[in-house]
């Protein structure tokens, strides 16, 4: 992965259109306010269950990314395994700049 993606998810948190974390990703899922899923490669399966659990019942896109928690945490600033993309034009420019360097789920 580039780092130009990784700057581009860097900014699209200070902006505020990405969720991070478990729990509140699951939540704006469940509230229907997110467009994307994304999830590090090295997930723990019991987030990568309880995410997959939830965004199977409300259906946004959901893809493990060829990123790691460190490198995405460095990216974003912050602890990070799961997040939301919650804007749709934000979401969609992510999708394109993924390529084939994600694993839908």
């Amino acid at each position: 992965m580039d780092k130009n993606f990784l700057g581009f998810l860097g900014l699209l948190r200070k902006a505020g259109k990405i969720t991070i974390g478990c729990e509140p990703v699951c939540e704006k899922v469940m509230l229907g306010k997110t467009s994307l899923v994304l999830m590090a490669e090295d997930i723990s399966l019991n987030t990568k269950k309880s995410v997959l659990k939830t965004t199977k019942a409300y259906s946004p896109h959901t893809y493990i990314i060829k990123i790691t928690k460190d490198e995405l945490s460095a990216a974003l600033g912050r602890q990070a395994a799961v997040i939301s993309i919650d804007d749709d034009k934000a979401a969609l420019s992510v999708e394109q700049k993924l390529g084939d360097d994600k694993e839908e789920c």
